[in-house]
Parts: structure tokens; C-alpha cells; sequence
């Protein structure tokens, strides 16, 4: 505690006074200044656009974001546990639970940035499902089920599955196994947007198509459930061992276009949330309070994805255009990042 005397101060301590009742308020206005995020994204594009949001919501703190950098998710997991990146907002719980023995010595999952609205399923286009009342899986043991999805003439039904690397791919080879398919079903595992983009086009063309997928995702506006297409059941729940304990939520009740309700989809219903380094959070505070409040509604997700999938890749102005038309309360989550800050 000191007294400042009534003498006129110098020029050199004015500037200094000034500079020393300024800059608690710049600090807490960006408490970010002067530091640095490297921040990762995943390869499947449809997640790039809240990863953005979060990106810039960032950069308004004060902080200096390096990327997003594209990364499939065992680098990520192995990269963001040892600290060689900080953050991404891509992660899938409990679709990603494989991944917690590599990650979980060094980060951990804060906030969501959507609980329990992605889904993960199979479809096959309704046209079809009505022909050869196909309920489940089982159906595609079924000879003209086989032919009327086999486009590669290998006696197979072609399934269009998710790449190597992802998530996604274990449990749908998981399902292979379990359910008998592999002799009945040829999982693609190509460029998951390029295949479902010529599984479009053949259902345009009046074919059969039988694919995965994932909510949010531009795949359901273009081949709409309960109008286009339809999802189908698993015979029974049958899950990897380390998301064994989650079979009740891999039937749900209420899902649009479903075969049946409730829904044995035999996937869990996913929390899309963010993966962070424990250090960096630390240092951090002001991030872990924003990835605390943030969360980004699934119709805009789902609006985006089908802007982005019709051609407009912009994403990074869908992004600010988002936060600018929800600013009152993008400010309300900045303000409580910047409390937890001082």
C-alpha cells in the first residue's frame, strides 16, 4: 500500500502510472496476449467447422492459434498426451474410448461441444428397404439382398464404412466379425466423402446403397432419413471389449427414420467434446473456463455441413458469421473464459 503525493509527477511517472492502472484490464481482456495454441483438427471434414469456431473464439482471447493442424486420430491422441500439440475439439466419446490408454497420462476431455446428438449408424436407402424388407444386418446374408448391393460384381454387398484410423472403422470391422459378414458385406474403406458422394449419386440413379454414418453430417441432408433412406438395426448389441459397458446406450428410442422404436443401432450415442493437454491447461485457465461453456447447437453444424458439401468451403467465414449472429452469447462465454483468467 503506498500514498501518491499531491506533487505534480513527472512525464516518466505519469506514463508509468498510466501503464500500471491500464494493464490489469488489458490482461483480463486478453489474457491470451502473448501466447501460443497449437491447436489440431480431424480428417473428417464435417468437424472442421466447430474446430474453427473455437479457433476464433481463441484468437479473440488473445491467443496466437498455429492451425489447426489435420491429424488422424492415433497421432492426435499420442501427440496432444506428450504435449506436441495442445487441443482439439474433435474428439468422440465413447467412440474414441480405445484411445484413453494413450492419451489420459497427459489430457483430458473438457466440456462438450455436443452431448449425446451424434449418432452413429447404418442406412440403407428406403426404396430397398421396402423391396427386401431389410430390418438388420442379418438381411445382407440373403442372396438378393447381396445382388441388388453388390456394384463391384464380387458377390458382395458394398458397404461404404470410414477409412483406417478412425473410430469408426474398428467398431464396423468389430460388426463384421460378430455379426458373420465378412463373406456377405465389402466394407470401402476409401475417402469416406468421395464414396459417399458416388453412393449419392447411384441412389439419384435409382440404385440401391447401403452405407455408415454419423450425426452431424452432410450425408443426412442429402439422402434424408425416413424419406431417402432409412437407418437399420443390428441383429443384436455387440461391442468392442472397452465400450462393452455401454450397450444399454446403443439402443435408443425416438431416431427419425429408424426401422424400429427404439432403435438398436449398436453404437453408443456420442458426446463430440474437446481433448486437451493437462499442462497446458494449467497455464491455461482461461481456455479450460471457455471449452467449459462452449457448445455449438447440431442444426448448424448440420447446416454448414451441407453449405460445405454443396460447394461453399469457406469455412473460416462460416465460422465468423456464426459468431457474429450469436454474439451476445459468444461474449457471455468469452467474459466467463476472461474471469477465470484474473
Amino acid at each position: 500500500m503506498f500514498t501518491i503525493k499531491k506533487a505534480v509527477p513527472t512525464l516518466a511517472a505519469a506514463a508509468l502510472l498510466s501503464a500500471g492502472s491500464l494493464s490489469p484490464a488489458v490482461a483480463q481482456d486478453q489474457p491470451g496476449e502473448g501466447k501460443t495454441v497449437q491447436m489440431a483438427r480431424a480428417t473428417w471434414d464435417t468437424g472442421w467447422f466447430h474446430a474453427e469456431i473455437y479457433k476464433q473464439l481463441l484468437e479473440e482471447l488473445g491467443y496466437t492459434v498455429e492451425g489447426p493442424t489435420t491429424l488422424d486420430n492415433p497421432p492426435f491422441y499420442q501427440a496432444v498426451s506428450q504435449g506436441d500439440v495442445d487441443l482439439w475439439v474433435n474428439g468422440w466419446f465413447p467412440l474414441h474410448n480405445t484411445y484413453r490408454s494413450t492419451f489420459e497420462s497427459g489430457a483430458e476431455i473438457v466440456g462438450a461441444v455436443a452431448r449425446g446428438g451424434a449418432l452413429e449408424g447404418y442406412l440403407v436407402d428406403k426404396a430397398s428397404v421396402e423391396e427386401f424388407d431389410i430390418k438388420t444386418l442379418d438381411d445382407f446374408k440373403r442372396d438378393e439382398v447381396k445382388e441388388a448391393f453388390d456394384r463391384n460384381g464380387d458377390g458382395k454387398a458394398d458397404l461404404v464404412a470410414c477409412p483406417p484410423g478412425w473410430g469408426c472403422e474398428v467398431n464396423i470391422e468389430h460388426h463384421l466379425d460378430a455379426y458373420d459378414l465378412r463373406d456377405h458385406v465389402n466394407a470401402i474403406k476409401a475417402g469416406y466423402s468421395a464414396s459417399m458422394a458416388d453412393a449419392v449419386a447411384a441412389y439419384e440413379n435409382g440404385e440401391s446403397i447401403f452405407f455408415y454414418t454419423w450425426t452431424p453430417n452432410w450425408t443426412v441432408n442429402e439422402v434424408v432419413p425416413g424419406e431417402d433412406v432409412m437407418w437399420i438395426e443390428v441383429p443384436e448389441v455387440n461391442l468392442p471389449e472397452d465400450m462393452a459397458d455401454l450397450e444399454d446406450a446403443a439402443t435408443l428410442e425416438g431416431v427419425e427414420g429408424c426401422v424400429a422404436d427404439p432403435c438398436t443401432l449398436g453404437f453408443p450415442a456420442n458426446d463430440i467434446v474437446p481433448v486437451v493437454n493437462s499442462e497446458f491447461l494449467q497455464e491455461n485457465p482461461a481456455v479450460g473456463a471457455l471449452l467449459e461453456t462452449v457448445s455449438i447447437p447440431l442444426p448448424a453444424i448440420f447446416a454448414q455441413n451441407a453449405a460445405m458439401n454443396a460447394g461453399d468451403d469457406d469455412i473460416e467465414g462460416q465460422a465468423s458469421t456464426w459468431i457474429e449472429e450469436n454474439r451476445d452469447q459468444v461474449d457471455n462465454w468469452l467474459e466467463e473464459a476472461r474471469a477465470a483468467a484474473e
